[in-house]
């Protein structure tokens, strides 16, 4: 087995079900509607966005022995990503089931997400795990993991010198990198998910980077919806403006997506200013796709994209 790869991915590998209500969403009641199924979760999203665009990435992550555990490895080789799961085959495979109103914004989601607890921090000292590490130029998490596994996840990346990067999920999730932030060289994080990790949210969004740096964070980026993207890391502070979409089809993986489209820039030399605009990019490629993963992503399509998104403004 070769152990280089650019990227090590260390997360969530699931089925997402997404169910889309087609008129005005009337709670407690039958909403109309259908159904999406397909695979998902936050690093497996990301790692799967990095695939396509031709970047060596491996995941490893627990997986159940059933069928959707085959239907994931089946997306993870369509994509190119070497897939190391952990399986399990007497368990099911995670799952997460999301309702969305007829714009595309979540409703209401269920995680069952169990066998996430099952990724224990011994798990990183199996030999093969070791060996990926050692063998990968970037790791990336996500909050799917337990507390424990993360920051065990974020000593191994500062013992071996590996730059670590991480998702954070959602706002009941991120707190679970919350002991481990001076260790991160980037999170990228929502509004809702940056007041987690500070305790409070700014009444001026350019704010934000002074209060993530007080809670321990060298480096961060604060999506906002269609609002501009704050951002900063060591060497300052500056926002981004992502460029207008004709039509919001669906907003599941949109910031797995700008993970995944920043961290090929990074990987390639650029200063976050720069590999941000790819992320914001790939994010926008992903808004105006039915699937958390658009099929149609490529290096080619990623740069005539990145061409419609604005330099950044750095604050003061």
């Amino acid at each position: 087995m070769n152990d280089t790869h650019r990227v090590l991915v260390l997360g969530g590998a699931h089925i997402d079900r997404r169910g889309r209500i087609f008129g005005e969403t009337i709670p407690g009641a039958s909403n109309p509607g259908h159904f999406i199924v397909e695979p998902g979760g936050g690093g497996f999203n990301a790692a799967r966005n990095l695939g396509l665009l031709d970047v060596p990435v491996r995941m490893i992550a627990p997986r159940g022995g059933d069928a959707d555990g085959e239907t994931v490895a089946e997306a993870a080789a369509a994509c190119g990503v070497d897939d190391h799961p952990f399986v399990f085959l007497d368990r099911q495979t995670p799952s997460y089931t999301a309702i969305l109103s007829h714009d595309g914004n979540l409703v209401v989601a269920l995680a069952d997400m169990e066998l996430y607890q099952a990724f224990s921090p011994r798990r990183l000292q199996v030999r093969a795990v070791r060996d990926a590490v050692a063998g990968t130029d970037w790791m990336l998490c996500d909050a799917n993991l337990p507390e424990l596994t993360i920051a065990a996840i974020a000593a191994l990346a500062r013992d071996l010198s590996k730059p670590l990067a991480a998702i954070a999920i959602s706002p009941a999730k991120v707190v679970r990198l919350k002991g481990s932030l001076s260790l991160f060289n980037h999170i990228f994080m929502n509004e809702a998910e940056a007041q987690a990790l500070c305790g409070e949210r700014p009444d001026n969004a350019e704010a934000w980077p002074e209060l993530l740096r007080d809670a321990g964070l060298r480096s961060g980026v604060i999506t906002r919806g269609s609002k501009p993207v704050v951002a900063f890391d060591e060497s300052g502070a500056f926002t981004l403006a992502p460029p207008p979409l004709e039509r919001l089809v669906d907003v599941t993986g949109a910031g797995d997506a700008l993970a995944a489209g920043t961290l090929s820039g990074l990987l390639d030399g650029l200063p976050l200013a720069e590999a941000l605009r790819r992320g914001i990019a790939l994010a926008a490629i992903t808004l105006s796709s039915p699937h958390a993963v658009a099929p149609e992503v490529n290096r080619a399509r990623l740069e005539t994209m990145v061409g419609l998104v604005a330099q950044a403004c750095h604050l003061a």
